[in-house]
């Protein structure tokens, strides 16, 4: 008998009684290109259609095409599901299925995995022509097992061969048909979503793929000796499933922006993806430049035209648009930057997250140029931060930045279906005449606000420049009318803040210590401050959306805390290095510039390993911070 062939026995205890669980994570990894990440959304899809809350994080190489079998090479997904609303990737993974054991290595070095996970590992390599993979392949179960991790092997090749002329493309719905079965989600609900997936294809493909999920579905019943059920319960109101940059790229069309202009960069490309399918539906136009510059520059002069036009990029394409982002600061054009952070400096870690950008993002041009800088918080936040970002840059004549990272871009969650609003929408195009007389930067002395002259309007004829210029527009380089400029354009900042609600707090309005973070961390670091309140310590947090201008009533709020510590993805110096002191330490982005406006002794806790930032290392670290500082007082 073959080393697989035992592999099929039916287990007496298949039938075992499902244990309840409160949620479990999960990771689908594979080399590239076999369908892992497919597999774990249409898991998540059928999971929130039944009721649970999830949140998906990719795990995606830095190769484009990685060598197979390969180590650093692991492409797939973590999927959370939980018995209510998910709001980040949480810790370790419980349960993992793996389709060779080289790409299970990396995420076990990395400390991925729970002690004990249960891990499913396609069994083929057992009986590989090649010795050496053999060896590997048993070394590695062998070790996997020593150290406590519960492995079964899985005939995957051998099975999906049976109904598959190439079982690559077929694997990822076997397995997907063994999960829905661990985890007891409803059959129909899985086919309807291989039939979505599916759709542009012929009515083959997709039975073939119906008959791989439900082929995977029976060997699991017949061959796992457990199950597990997460409790669901139905949203009362229509939700929708979709990752963070969809919901960008819903929020661009919700706006009623026209124009999306980008060149293609990872991990930002899916937004223009997205829009590309759809956007013309509803009147708008995707241009693909031939480079960041350009495709800054085209987004200015069609907001110059008179709507708003919106540039999407990650980190490198970024750096590239700040020249062109300095003329439309300069010459007062709304304009909509999303930036997808992604790991750097350079080229960096392209697929890996990180918030490394901020500092740019306020202080990156030459001169002095004020920006609006938001950051979206969750994916339903990235849909709503668009359309605020929108009605701001027109409102005000100013670049919004829009902070999203690669975090949100590819996590999956389910958030209320967006009930459209007219008051999204941008105004018509003013084609009023302009009164005798007018200017077109007739600077408001107390906002710095001016009205728009759009082209066309009738007495709004005027040259348009980068250079200093005064109130008509006319070069100048008087030391008055540039600092009158200046001033203008900074007092529009200001008046924006007038308009921002102060940030709650999340858990106690006092106690010992204030969590502050930005764009992603949000949903680890309030599961953190949950789990911390529960033990005892009193631990709040609050989130900054605005960070370029910062609301009011943040000063108040750190009164009321003994220590004020930020919780961000970029790097900050560890005080442990032998030589760091106070004297030379480098803080995080947002604790330097709470430090420096507020004159707080703002610590701050980052990590910029390319991984979400999970909430039980919040825990450890906030606990440690505290006993430290009562040491020291």
């Amino acid at each position: 008998m073959s080393a697989t062939a035992t592999l099929d026995r039916p287990s007496s205890t298949a039938s075992r009684a499902a244990v309840p669980l409160a949620e479990h994570i999960i990771e689908v990894i594979s080399d590239s290109g076999e369908g892992a990440q497919r597999c774990g959304q249409s898991l998540a899809a059928i999971a929130a259609r039944m009721g649970n809350g999830i949140w998906t994080t990719e795990i995606i190489p830095a190769e484009i095409q990685p060598p197979a079998r390969s180590v650093a090479g692991a492409s797939g997904i973590r999927i959370r599901i939980g018995a209510q609303r998910v709001t980040n990737g949480g810790d370790q993974t419980e349960l993992v299925v793996a389709f060779n054991e080289q790409v299970l290595i990396g995420r076990v070095r990395a400390g991925e995995l729970k002690p004990g996970a249960t891990i499913l590992l396609e069994s083929m390599w057992r009986s590989h022509r090649d010795p050496a993979i053999v060896a590997s392949y048993t070394e590695t179960v062998e070790a996997l097992r020593r150290d406590g991790f519960d492995v079964h092997e899985v005939p995957l090749e051998e099975r999906c061969r049976e109904l598959v002329s190439d079982p690559r493309k077929g694997k990822n719905m076997f397995v997907l048909g063994i999960l829905c079965n661990l985890y007891g989600f409803d059959a129909r609900l899985a086919r309807e979503q291989i039939a979505r997936i599916f759709g542009k294809k012929d009515a083959k493909v997709i039975e073939s793929n119906v008959m791989l999920y439900e082929a995977g579905a029976a060997w699991g019943e017949a061959n796992l000796p457990f199950r597990y059920r997460i409790p669901a319960q139905r949203s009362e109101v229509p939700q929708i499933v979709v990752n963070g940059n969809t919901a960008i790229a819903l929020g661009v069309i919700a706006s009623g922006m026209d124009i999306c202009a980008m060149y293609p960069i990872t991990p930002a490309t899916s937004a223009s993806h997205y829009l590309s399918e759809i956007f013309e539906k509803v009147g708008g136009l995707v241009h693909q430049a031939e480079d960041e510059i350009a495709a800054c520059a085209f987004a200015i002069g069609a907001s110059y035209a008179g709507k708003c036009a919106v540039t999407i990029t990650s980190g490198p394409g970024f750096s590239l648009k700040q020249e062109a982002m300095g003329l439309a600061v300069m010459a007062e054009i709304p304009l909509v930057v999303v930036n997808v952070q992604r790991g750097g400096p350079s080229t960096g870690q392209p697929t890996k997250v990180e918030q490394g950008d901020l500092l740019t993002a306020i202080y990156g041009s030459h001169g002095d140029a004020p920006k609006v800088v938001m950051a979206p918080c969750s994916i339903e936040d990235c849909f709503y931060s668009i359309i605020t970002a929108r009605k701001i840059a027109e409102t005000f004549g100013m670049v919004v930045v829009v902070l999203s990272d690669a975090s949100l871009a590819t996590a999956q969650q389910p958030f209320p279906r967006p009930q459209f609003s007219e008051d999204w929408l941008a105004p018509p195009v003013d084609q009023t005449p302009v009164a005798p007389g007018a200017k077109p930067y007739d600077w408001d002395p107390v906002t710095g606000l001016s009205r728009r002259f759009q082209p066309g309007q009738p007495g709004g004829m005027h040259t348009l420049t980068g250079l200093a210029h005064d109130r008509n527009s006319r070069v100048a380089y008087d030391p008055a009318i540039n600092e009158e400029g200046l001033r203008a354009r900074s007092l529009k900042l200001a008046a924006l803040q007038k308009t921002l609600k102060a940030p709650t707090v999340f858990g106690g309005d006092s106690g010992d210590m204030l969590l502050v973070g930005w764009g992603s961390t949000m949903g680890a670091i309030e599961e953190a401050v949950t789990r911390l309140r529960k033990e005892g310590l009193a631990v709040s947090a609050m989130h900054l959306r605005f960070i370029q201008p910062m609301p009011s009533g943040i000063r108040e709020m750190f009164k009321r805390f003994r220590h004020v510590m930020t919780i961000e993805g970029n790097w900050s110096d560890k005080p442990t290095d032998e030589l760091i002191d106070e004297d030379n330490r480098r803080y995080s982005a947002l604790a330097m510039m709470l430090r420096a406006r507020f004159l707080v002794d703002v610590d701050c806790w980052s990590e910029a390993r390319g991984q979400p930032i999970k909430p039980g290392d919040i825990c450890r670290v906030v606990r440690e911070a505290m006993q430290r500082k009562e040491r020291e007082s």
